[in-house]
Formats: structure tokens, C-alpha cells, sequence
């Protein structure tokens, strides 16, 4: 792992210069200057601004566009730049090629051993062919985490005859609103860089940019009546930004610093410049009314609606957007989001987003405006927005130009007897999946119903099918799932599940073997073919829940039962253990065998919890205190096992928040900031009366040790007491302890320590076999 100072793109006290044409001197001004302290005059515009400019080429966010009478070219060093990174020994085995005639989204992949031709219609379809090069001739998986790049011989295979792929969709959508509060808001440049180099590898070609989205808010609105400091009270840490960004919340995990906002903002710049180079789109948040409270009275003219309760929040105010200040605002916000982002042709907005009130506000015409504009800053910009609960409304559909809009669809595969063209009056959509909430480490997804659906949702008359949507609330967690869901964008015809586990299994650790083979056969039955019907996700284990005899599972909105064969898991970790140990030393082995372990344990948990209830209302406290000393031997054996691999610290994730703060007291209220998130979420009417806690409960080692097996040893404590008292247990108040917890500033490793075979090893060794597992 790389040292925490490094985590967002810079040394403490050293800046590194950008090497993106155009930036260099303006971030040197964004780094020096700042807004003149206090308010200003309602819509006289921003303050003295931190003068940072990112001057995209109209056409760069389609990356290599044919103009009529023009070929289609770009500069293939950035994919060159990136290709160096994935594969640092063979990287110059491959010539990559700008196809001036190809269509859009095409590569050709040919060539002899050691010399690998890929020619293909932007960088990042280059490297989509790369890709496929590595999988389907290579043999090997770069993955989201872990691969098998070591296996590759020196010199790299031939291609047996040239071979041609097009996306089969043009829109190829990735990332969340929720991706950088639950993957890791406070990640550095280099982690960024590493998940684009990912996704195009992948084949994705649009990506949602959210870091430093609240400098424009920042600037913008200082021209509206508000100071500088209240705004740094108003916009929250960096941990809970999503929610802000999405109307549910503001006021929390900060105030925020004017620095930090900065380096965000350059950051975020050097995201979307990232992507432009590459030809994907920087997707970018768009403006749709959100203000601080009290805009209205110091803007003659706004009107606003209080948006009332989310989760235990209050909700920022929404500014009509067909009040006329409204205009004035969406423009000085989009001329401040492009002085640091530059332009873009795709912006993100979702309003009334899980239960905004509407007040007397027409929503069509709101709509309108809203669009209107985005189209006076960003002429003929698409508009997405997330297919959510009953969003969008056929009110907002009404309102707007539908050809300038992209549904993201977040439960195509969640749901039965779904008519995406009935529901939305064929609007175009892409099929999108959400089967990660929270960040949870559980495995296994809808991928079946991906596969039984995509082809005829796609093919249908009249299909409105333009797209895929990887929408998993945290990204980082399930390679496979990743590596199939893109996958459909790219096969020209269905894909069979089960060869496809089968060659996933071969190339994931460089060669076939059949102990490999076997393991992910039964992945593949169980986690991994999980049906529609209620959920798109697998249940969460029952050592990260709040103590209780009862409990069903950790999240609230998470399943309250298993939703596939528990026994398939622990085949698999039988399986995995018996992988030939010539393959064992790839990051993809170590990381599924501890992710099955971690996995084929948390099933147990829901075993033995009902055993230790039953001893419990028994009086049987010998049996009791044997039951509950097997539950806590098993958390020391999950937090060993997750403490083997870099994909499972805390550690990480706590000195990143702390890597941003300037000095101790910004390094705690950052480190709060990403701790709550974990844990208590938000304040005790949020973690109570919203049911946020354990909301992002995850299986990592530290957060195990400190705060999950702490918690049920408290609680069986106080069952033990009971039983000897022969009293009622003792009441405890869960939110204060999860609350301690939260503002603790404790240190954790950020790198790995231990052997995760034996630690794999000593959990199978643990539990029943699998004949006996339910």
C-alpha cells in the first residue's frame, strides 16, 4: 500500500506540478488565492476566484468524434501512460493504434508473439482491447482488486487471427453517487487514476466525477449572500458529500477548510482531465436548486421549498428552478464548475431524490428550467438521472427534452415483470445494477438475471435499452461481478454463466486448474445466481450487526436471510485451499481465498447465533459461554484473516482521512468524518430514527477488533450477568457506544500482516464441513 502522505496526489508540504497542458500556472493560482472574507451583493457575482481553468477540446469528452469531412484521431500517449501502469514488464510488447476508419467504440486486436497490434477508435477502447487481449488470448485478469499479471510469460502470445469487437451500447456508465463517500472520499490521485485505468480496460466510457464538487457550490454561491465561512459550516466532510450532493443533508463531519476544498478541486480537475484524455467522459454534477437555508431572504424574488426530513437530517432548501434567480445561480455555478473541471457534454442531477417535497412547484416546468439551464451553459448536454424508487416521475419526463436525457437504471435487476419503456415512455436507459450497498463485503450478485435479461431488453422492438449502469453503492469489492456486468456491453451474442465462471476461474490466476474451477462453479451456483424478485444484493453477516439475540442482519435495508446455499461458499473455500501453489502467489488468489474465508465465516455467524439464543432462554449458561466463546474466537479468526490483505484495513481508510488535514485538530474532525460513516453514520436521530447504523458496516480488520467484537462481548456480558443474576439484562445504549467509537483517533496498520493461506486455512479447520453446512 502507499504511504498515507501520498493519498491525495501530494507530499505534505511539497506540491507536484501537473503535467495536463493548461494547468499548471492556474492551480498554482487556486493554491494562493482565495475569496475575499464576508459576503456579497445577492447575484453579483463570485468573488475573486481561485482562477483554475481546465480548456478541454469540444469534442474530448466523446474522445475521438468524426466530424464530417474529418478522421477520427487523438493522441494515444495517455493510453500509452496508462497501459505502462497495468503492466509495467510488458507494456512494450504492444503497438496502440488510432483506427481513423473504425466505428465508434471499435478495437482490432492482432499481431505475433511479443508484438501485439491493438488499433481501436479512442484510448480508451485501445485499452478496452488490451483487455480483451490479456482475458480471452493471454490468459490472465487485472481486476477491481487483484490479478494474475505475474503469470504472463516474457514474451506475450500470439494472436491466431485478427479479431474485431464493438459495443454493442453506446452508453457504458460507471460509478455511483454514493462511490466516493462509500469506496473512499478521501483516496489520492494516484487511487483514482488506478480505478479509470480500470475501467477502461473495461470497457466503461463515461464516468460520474464527484471530488471537489462543493468548490463550485463554494465560489458561486458567495454571490448569493453568503460568506465564506458560513458556507464552510454548510458544506459537509468530504465522508458524507454524496448525500449533500443529492439534497439529503449539509452540516456534517465538517466545517470544511477553504485549503481543503482547494486540493479537492485540483484533484477533481485532474480527474476529469484524466478521463478527456483517455476519450471518456468526465460526467459531472449539474445544478438543480440546492441552497443553504435562508436563500430566499436574501434574494429578492427566489422562492424555495423545504425539503423537510432525510434519515435524521434536514434536508437543504430547493430553489425553484422556474423562479428567475434560479437562472441567475445554475449560471454562475456552471461557469465556476467549468473554470476547474472544464467542460463536459454529460451532467448528473437527480432531484426530489428519496422524498424531496415539491411544494407548489410545477415539476415539469422545474424540469424545464433545469435543463434549460444546463443547455444555456452546456448546449445539447445529456442529462442523467437515476432510476430510483419512482424516479424519474412522469412529471419530470413531461417537462424536458427526452433525447437529451439517459436514465440510469438502479434496479433492473432487483425487480420482477419490469417494462422499462412502459415505465418511462421509452426514454433511453441503461441497464444498471446496485449490488453493493454500503460498501458491504458480501459476495455474489444478480449476474444471472444480468444475463437472462440484457440481450432481449436490448434486441426488443422499440428497445430503449441505450446502456449498462455500474452503480454498486462502493466499488472495490467483487471482481467478478465487475468483470461480467462490463462484459455485456462488449459480447455480441448471450453469454453462457457458466462457461463464463469457467474461463474466469482459469485466467484469474493465470492458467486452469481444476481446484480453481471447482470453487468458482460453486460461487458461481450460489452468490452469483441469486434471483430477482426483492433484492440486488447478498444478506451482510451478522458479526458486523448491533448485538441481539434476534438479530436478522447488520443494515437495515439489508435481506434478513441467507439468499443462497451457505454450503456453496464453503465448498468453494475447500476448493480454493487446494489451488495449485504454483498459483497462490497472484494478488487475485490472495484476495478471493480471504474474501471466501471472510465469507464462508460471516454465513456462520448466522448458525450460531440462533444456538446461543437457544441456550440463552434455556439457562444453560455452560452451554452459553462455550457458544458465545466460539462466536468470539471466530471474530479474532475474521479479523486475522481480513489483517492478511490490503483490500480489508481500516487502517487504510483512517490515516487517508487524516492524510488531508493540515494539523491535529483538521486530522480528527476528518477522521471523524470517516469513522462515523462506518459506524453511527450521522447523529443519534440518523443512526436511531434512520436506521443508518451499520449501514456501511464492513468486514475489515481493525474495525472487527475494535468495534464489532467489542460490541458483542459487551452485550454477551451483560446476557452472562443476567443469567447469573437471574435478572433481566442490563439496557444498553448502543449509539453512545458506537459513538465513542467514532470519535476515537486510535491508529490501525495500512498494510497487511500475517500468511492468508494459513489464516484461510485455520477458518476452514474451524467450521462444520460442508456436508454439514445449511
Amino acid at each position: 500500500m502507499r504511504n498515507p502522505t501520498h493519498r491525495s496526489g501530494r507530499r505534505p508540504r511539497t506540491r507536484r506540478p501537473l503535467t495536463l497542458a493548461a494547468l499548471p500556472a492556474a492551480l498554482l493560482a487556486l493554491i494562493c488565492a482565495g475569496p475575499a472574507p464576508g459576503a456579497t451583493a445577492p447575484g453579483a457575482g463570485s468573488p475573486a476566484r481561485a482562477d483554475v481553468r481546465t480548456d478541454a477540446h469540444p469534442d474530448a469528452h466523446l474522445g475521438a468524434v468524426r466530424s464530417p469531412g474529418r478522421a477520427r484521431t487523438f493522441d494515444v500517449a495517455p493510453a500509452r501512460a496508462a497501459l505502462r501502469r497495468l503492466l509495467p514488464r510488458h507494456w512494450g510488447q504492444f503497438t496502440l493504434v488510432p483506427d481513423t476508419t473504425a466505428d465508434a467504440d471499435t478495437f482490432t486486436v492482432s499481431g505475433t508473439a511479443g508484438a501485439i497490434t491493438v488499433r481501436g477508435s479512442t484510448g480508451a477502447t485501445l485499452l478496452t482491447g488490451v483487455g480483451w487481449y490479456l482475458q480471452h488470448v493471454a490468459g490472465v485478469d487485472i481486476g477491481w482488486p487483484g490479478d494474475s499479471i505475474g503469470m504472463l510469460p516474457a514474451r506475450l502470445p500470439a494472436v491466431p487471427s485478427p479479431v474485431t469487437r464493438g459495443a454493442q451500447v453506446p452508453h457504458r456508465y460507471a460509478l455511483n453517487d454514493t462511490d466516493d463517500g462509500y469506496s473512499g472520499p478521501y483516496r489520492s490521485f494516484e487511487e483514482h487514476q488506478r480505478q479509470i485505468d480500470l475501467m477502461a480496460l473495461h470497457g466503461i466510457n463515461e464516468v460520474f466525477v464527484q471530488v471537489g464538487a462543493e468548490y463550485p457550490y463554494y465560489r458561486a454561491l458567495q454571490g448569493f449572500g453568503y460568506s465564506a465561512a458560513e458556507l464552510r459550516q454548510w458544506i459537509p466532510g468530504p465522508g458524507h458529500q454524496s448525500w449533500w450532493l443529492l439534497q439529503n443533508l449539509s452540516d456534517f463531519g465538517g466545517p470544511v477548510t477553504e485549503r481543503l476544498m482547494r486540493e479537492r478541486a485540483e484533484l477533481g480537475g485532474r480527474i476529469a482531465e484524466q478521463l478527456r484524455g483517455l476519450g471518456m467522459t468526465p460526467v459531472l454534477p449539474g445544478y438543480f436548486g440546492t441552497v443553504p437555508p435562508g436563500f430566499a431572504a436574501r434574494n429578492p424574488g427566489a422562492d424555495t421549498v423545504a425539503q423537510g426530513d432525510w434519515a435524521g437530517f434536514d434536508r437543504p432548501d430547493w430553489l425553484d428552478p422556474a423562479s428567475p434567480v434560479f437562472a441567475k445561480l445554475a449560471a454562475t455555478y456552471y461557469a465556476e464548475q467549468r473554470e476547474v473541471f472544464g467542460d463536459s457534454a454529460m451532467y448528473r442531477m437527480s432531484p426530489l431524490h428519496e422524498g424531496g417535497r415539491t411544494g407548489s412547484v410545477d415539476v415539469g416546468a422545474a424540469a424545464r428550467a433545469i435543463q434549460g439551464a444546463l443547455h444555456a451553459a452546456h448546449p445539447g448536454a445529456l442529462w442523467a438521472v437515476l432510476g430510483w424508487q419512482d424516479d424519474p416521475t412522469a412529471e419530470l419526463l413531461a417537462g424536458v427534452d427526452t433525447s437529451k436525457l439517459l436514465i440510469l437504471d438502479g434496479l433492473s435487476d432487483r425487480y420482477n415483470r419490469l417494462d422499462r419503456e412502459a415505465r418511462w415512455g421509452g426514454v433511453p436507459y441503461a441497464m444498471g445494477t446496485i449490488y453493493n450497498f454500503g460498501g458491504h463485503t458480501t459476495v455474489g450478485a444478480n449476474s444471472s438475471v444480468w444475463i437472462e435479461r440484457f440481450g432481449p431488453w436490448r434486441d426488443k422492438p422499440n428497445s430503449a435499452l441505450a446502456g449498462i449502469a455500474y452503480l454498486p453503492e462502493a466499488t472495490g469489492t467483487n471482481p467478478a461481478a465487475f468483470d461480467l456486468f462490463t462484459d455485456l456491453a462488449w459480447e455480441r451474442g448471450p453469454i453462457d454463466q457458466r462457461a463464463w465462471f469457467a474461463d474466469f476461474a482459469a485466467r484469474r490466476y493465470g492458467r486452469p486448474d481444476a481446484a480453481a474451477a471447482a470453487a468458482w462453479e460453486e460461487l458461481r451456483k450460489g452468490p452469483y445466481s441469486t434471483s430477482s424478485g426483492l433484492w440486488s444484493e447478498s444478506q451482510d453477516s451478522l458479526f458486523t450487526a448491533r448485538p441481539s439475540l434476534t438479530a436478522a442482519g447488520a443494515a437495515y435495508w439489508s435481506p434478513r436471510s441467507m439468499r443462497y446455499p451457505a454450503g456453496s461458499v464453503r465448498k468453494a473455500l475447500d476448493h480454493l485451499l487446494k489451488v495449485d501453489p504454483a498459483l497462490r502467489g497472484s494478488s487475485a488468489y490472495r484476495f478471493d481465498l480471504v474474501d471466501t474465508a471472510r465469507q464462508a465465516l460471516a454465513n456462520h455467524s448466522r448458525v450460531l447465533l440462533p444456538k446461543i439464543k437457544a441456550a440463552y432462554e434455556a439457562k444453560d449458561l455452560t452451554r452459553f459461554r462455550a457458544l458465545t466463546a466460539e462466536w468470539q474466537d471466530g471474530m479474532r479468526l475474521l479479523d486475522a484473516v481480513t489483517g492478511s490483505d490490503p483490500a480489508f484495513l481500516l487502517g487504510t481508510w483512517l490515516s487517508g482521512a487524516r492524510s488531508w488535514g493540515a494539523d491535529q485538530a483538521e486530522q480528527d474532525r476528518y477522521e471523524y468524518d470517516a469513522r462515523s460513516l462506518l459506524s453511527v453514520w450521522g447523529r443519534r436521530s440518523t443512526s436511531e430514527g434512520g436506521f443508518l447504523h451499520d449501514y456501511a458496516n464492513r468486514e475489515w480488520s481493525g474495525l472487527i477488533s475494535e468495534l464489532y467484537a467489542p460490541r458483542w462481548a459487551h452485550y454477551f456480558a451483560s446476557l452472562d450477568e443476567a443469567l447469573v443474576r437471574k435478572a433481566a439484562p442490563r439496557e444498553i445504549d448502543w449509539h453512545a457506544f458506537e459513538a465513542e467509537w467514532a470519535g476515537r483517533t486510535t491508529r490501525h496498520p495500512n498494510r497487511p500482516n500475517g500468511d492468508p493461506y494459513r489464516a484461510a486455512a485455520q477458518i476452514a479447520a474451524a467450521l462444520p464441513t460442508a456436508a454439514a453446512t445449511r
